[in-house]
């Protein structure tokens, strides 16, 4: 009972607290009864008859009772009122079903494999039975190889290995044209899958109006898409196709710590010609947030890079990017938990606290959500050990998994910290991404896993394993007829087939066939031990020996008289014994195997001369990126006055050589034993020195073969300055008297100028030069183009001009748009820029110009050997990298006799492994094994 106070001495107020129904704090408050007169005397004020104060009461309660009933009435009758408004049910449907969505697990909807259609079919494409096929189908972990028939039917396989002829009466009799091809026992695969790729973002030609590979507005850009730069029209496709590529993950580039979404695409052009016609299974998010939230859902990819691209790209520390990453990951997992709250309420029919809210999105986050939530196929881009760690520890934090590691030159150091990355469940021009395969399986990867390294793994890392990367029914019908095995060396496409529709239109005949068989490789278990043992920085030197005899030798190449040429000495040498780097006996050997000497088995292999390296800066550079690891550019005296002190000297490459580099001793272990190398520069570049990738230092005896090889400048439509200016100073150099003495010499035709150009006009124009100076001074200009990527388009001008051609670019790709005019070779063009030039009878040398790809300089001759269909044999292939270059460079004096011995097959093999060099540069034998 509450009491009206009857004086200013009132006891304390009590307050009573209740809510309503919208939520609003209602406070009633009891009024203490009157203080009572303990003084004995009247009170001053006469208490009110007790019937007054219980009508009082009695109303109080009524009112209160009438409140508090009417609140819950209203509730309910609110509740009843949503329950049953159209609108509101569809707003619940909808909450309901994006939370079920965000839970939900991307992959294939129901019943994928009962499809009869692919959703890429183009109409009228006729459906293709390919006969007589040896088919690798990538399944049984890539062990199922089939002899027989594919059949591809509406985009899809329909039938491999016996198609029955049930299915092809039903073509019959549905009258459609069944075309048939006659594989004629080659090797069929799936389409190559490009894990890592960044077709049409960056354009071939590079052309700064398209470049959009990167962003540099912000180092953490979840919400950029590749799909906004996707251009359609790049000639890289085309060459991609070329080389069995039917799908690739198109990429952001890596100069950001998290660069923006990736996209899954198609590389067969369509008849609409847009970005979105190529994508494939492009996931619903794509146009909007607004979308049936009740399929199931399409996986999504991104891009995250760590290490020196980001660092050099926003000039910050490995810290500053481990920052980076967590902070936009605390944003988005403090996004997803406010979504599953939200959610939580709607699925527990808490409507009432969601009244007039909507679901919690922020567009430039979600995409970052969505990795927590496990739907992101996420491509990460580290190379060292420390990026790895950082990258696992990442996704323990934030818990989310990681589909693919890029580049990751370190994680053979590191299996057991790749294995700790969180997990809710158990990057090249890619026209030669099956080479890469090709090449792994020579140092040891298993065939089959060779071949799923390319095919069906990437294709599970980017969510398609279920369509795309295996040969079976019911999968896309994209497939790829090769030449010859597809781990051997060359193998290439004489067909290839996206949706069921072929790519290709250059005739089979023009495509030279090799073995089909796989390709023996050679054992380097001991090096890969040594790799770890080392943690990648093994000991390369070789052992040295005075006196070698080798024995089971299938055959014996040695330069000819005067170094001019390349001439088989023995085809069945079987017996070669070598002394102090020099040939002392063949086959009749038993007098000096009778003394102390290395046995050393080659097992049918071949010794063949040593290989000439040039294009490289090899000796040079040891790290690219690193600047305090390199020999520096060279001052271009375009850009400015030359330093006084420099004075009219030209620079030398012999004065900044380093010797014992891993480059240069790995070179030395793949057959090179001359490495020509000029200074790195733009116009003027230098004086090239011929030296030995063997020696130690530059005061081994005979570590520099030639100090002074040749004067090599360069003229580029990339330069600071125009390609006017640039032949401008070039005529001028050439025309004007005095300076360095090797400039002298080459003004007298004794030495020879080397000009690194691409562009078949610019040297037309220096062919125009040649001849000006030839005219007003009588004398030769002995000129040599290196690069040469467009010299097809005046082959026989370069020769009537006595021009020799260093091809830097044996596999051709259009990077700028002075080399835009390549001549890509076959699968697409008949002839390649070697034979071309071989037939117009010029003087044709092979390059390389990465120094990490130098060991592998005898399989780039050997692409073009194996490619030309009969256009090159043998010694013309060993005169390519040895003569030929030579002869192009100026070289003016007797190469020294240097051989290597090659263990299990020929130089141009995959089953060879190069184990000794007979250097008589240096003289000794350097053993390998």
């Amino acid at each position: 009972m509450c009491y009206i106070p009857t004086g200013h001495d009132s006891r304390q107020r009590i307050h009573n607290t209740s809510v309503d129904h919208d939520g609003q704090e209602v406070k009633l408050v009891c009024l203490p009864e009157p203080p009572v007169n303990t003084m004995g005397s009247s009170p001053s004020v006469m208490r009110p008859p007790l019937r007054r104060w219980t009508r009082l009461v009695m109303s109080v309660i009524v009112i209160i009772c009438f409140i508090l009933f009417h609140s819950s009435t209203l509730t309910f009758l609110s509740s009843t009122f949503s329950q049953s408004n159209p609108h509101e049910l569809v707003r619940r449907s909808q909450i309901l079903s994006k939370c079920a969505y965000t839970q939900a697990r991307p992959g294939p909807p129901p019943h994928f494999h009962a499809r009869i259609q692919s959703d890429r079919y183009a109409e009228n494409t006729k459906p293709i039975l390919v006969r007589n096929a040896t088919i690798w189908t990538a399944a049984n972990d890539g062990h199922e190889v089939l002899t027989g028939d594919l059949l591809m039917h509406r985009g899809l396989v329909k039938a491999i290995g016996d198609v029955p002829l049930s299915m092809i009466q039903q073509l019959e009799l549905e009258n459609v044209n069944l075309e048939i091809v006659d594989a004629h026992g080659a090797w069929v695969t799936p389409g190559i899958v490009d894990l890592h790729s960044h077709i049409g973002v960056g354009s071939a030609p590079e052309l700064d109006g398209v470049d959009d590979t990167n962003s540099y507005k912000a180092p953490i850009l979840p919400w950029l898409r590749s799909i906004d730069g996707l251009n359609t029209h790049d000639a890289s496709y085309e060459l991609a196709m070329a080389g069995g590529v039917t799908t690739a993950q198109i990429l952001p580039g890596s100069a950001d710590n998290i660069g923006g979404q990736a996209f899954i695409m198609k590389l067969r052009p369509t008849s609409e010609r847009s970005p979105s016609s190529m994508l494939l299974e492009p996931p619903y998010t794509l146009n909007g947030s607004h979308f049936d939230h009740s399929l199931t859902p399409r996986w999504r990819h991104m891009k995250h890079a760590c290490g020196e691209n980001p660092s050099s790209a926003y000039d910050i520390t490995r810290l500053d990017s481990g920052w980076n990453f967590r902070a936009a990951y605390d944003h988005a997992r403090k996004l997803r938990d406010v979504q599953d709250a939200f959610c939580a309420k709607a699925e527990s029919n808490s409507w009432d606290d969601l009244a007039g809210k909507t679901f919690p999105e922020d567009l430039q986050w979600e995409s970052l959500v969505d990795v927590l939530r496990g739907h992101v196929k996420l491509a990460v881009h580290c190379y060292e050990a420390i990026d790895l760690d950082g990258i696992v520890r990442l996704t323990n934090e934030f818990e989310f998994p990681v589909a693919s590691l890029h580049h990751a030159g370190e994680t053979y150091l590191v299996p057991e910290l790749l294995k700790k990355t969180w997990s809710d469940h158990s990057v090249i021009n890619s026209r030669y991404l099956l080479h890469e395969a090709a090449q792994a399986h020579y140092y040891g990867l298993d065939p089959a896993l060779a071949l799923l390294s390319v095919t069906y793994t990437p294709a599970v890392a980017m969510g398609m394993g279920h369509r795309i990367g295996m040969l079976k029914p019911g999968y896309d019908a994209d497939i790829a007829i090769w030449s010859s095995h597809p781990l051997s060396l060359a193998s290439t496409p004489t067909q290839v087939y996206i949706d069921g529709i072929p790519q290709l239109s250059l005739p089979s005949r023009y495509i030279a066939k090799g073995p089909i068989t796989p390709p023996r490789t050679p054992n380097f278990d001991s090096e890969k031990v040594a790799a770890v043992a080392y943690e990648g920085i093994p000991p390369l030197e070789p052992r040295s020996v005075k006196r070698a005899l080798f024995v089971n030798v299938s055959g014996l190449y040695m330069r000819g008289e005067g170094s001019s040429e390349v001439m088989r000495v023995s085809e069945q040498a079987r017996l070669v014994g070598v002394e102090d780097g020099r040939v002392v006996c063949i086959d009749m050997c038993s007098d000096f195997a009778a003394g102390a000497v290395n046995i050393v088995d080659l097992e049918g292999g071949t010794i063949t001369p040593g290989l000439t390296s040039f294009g490289a800066p090899l000796g040079l550079v040891e790290i690219r990126l690193v600047p305090s690891t390199n020999d520096g550019q060279v001052y271009n005296p375009l850009d400015g006055d030359l330093p006084a002190v420099l004075g009219d000297k030209v620079m030398r490459a012999q004065d900044g050589l380093m010797f014992g580099g891993q480059n240069l001793l790995l070179a030395y272990r793949g057959g090179v034993t001359t490495a020509i190398t000029a200074p790195s520069g733009t116009f003027l570049q230098g004086i090239s020195t011929a030296f030995s990738p063997g020696a130690a230092h530059a005061r081994v005896e005979n570590a520099s073969i030639v100090d002074e090889v040749a004067l090599h400048m360069g003229v580029s439509m990339s330069s600071r300055v125009g390609v006017s200016m640039q032949v401008a100073a070039l005529r001028n150099v050439l025309f004007q008297e005095g300076g360095d003495e090797v400039l002298r010499s080459v003004r007298k035709g004794k030495t020879t100028l080397v000009v690194d150009v691409e562009s078949a006009d610019i040297m037309a124009t220096l062919l125009r030069l040649k001849d000006e100076y030839e005219t007003h001074s009588g004398r030769e200009l002995r000129m040599t183009f290196t690069g040469a990527t467009e010299a097809h388009l005046l082959a026989h001008e370069i020769a009537r001009a006595g021009v020799s051609v260093i091809v830097t670019q044996s596999k051709p790709f259009p990077s700028t748009w002075e080399q835009r005019r390549i001549l890509a070779g076959p699968p697409i063009t008949p002839e390649s820029l070697v034979t071309t030039l071989l037939k117009a009878d010029v003087n044709v040398a092979i390059g390389v110009i990465d120094e990490h790809n130098v060991r592998h300089t005898r399989f780039e001759v050997g692409w073009s050997l194996l490619t030309s269909n009969g256009t090159i044999d043998r010694t013309t292939a060993l005169a390519l990298a040895t003569t030929n270059l030579e002869k192009a460079l100026g070289v003016q004096r007797d190469m020294p006799q240097d051989l290597v011995a090659y263990r299990g097959g020929d130089v141009f093999e995959f089953e060879a492994k190069a184990v000794a060099v007979i250097s008589e540069t240096l003289g000794r034998t350097d053993l390998f094994v």
